[in-house]
């Protein structure tokens, strides 16, 4: 299965979208006009990473320093298809 990610590409949040920390839910959200997602805690972590500056392989990285006995790769690719099937992220225009 192909990613609509590779390492050099940057993700960044869609603009209809926004990225924060929610008290009262105790999780960070993605909010809309519609409504909000809350997200798991690793949902977050990659979600936070996707700055519009940082590369797919970066957050991997940094991910793996923060988390070094877990395998992540797979999962932060996964996760960011998700994302981006979701359109709450896209690749930073060139």
């Amino acid at each position: 299965m192909s990613s609509h990610f590779n390492a050099e590409d940057i993700p960044q949040m869609a603009p209809t979208f926004r990225f924060q920390w929610e008290e009262a839910q105790g999780c960070h959200v993605i909010l809309y006009p519609e409504g909000m997602v809350k997200l798991n805690h690793a949902a977050g972590e990659i979600l936070k990473r996707c700055d519009g500056e940082t590369s797919v392989a970066t957050i991997i990285d940094d991910l793996k320093s923060a988390l070094p006995e877990a395998e992540l790769e797979t999962d932060v690719y996964q996760f960011l298809d998700t994302a981006y099937d979701n359109q709450w992220i896209r690749h930073k225009p060139a």
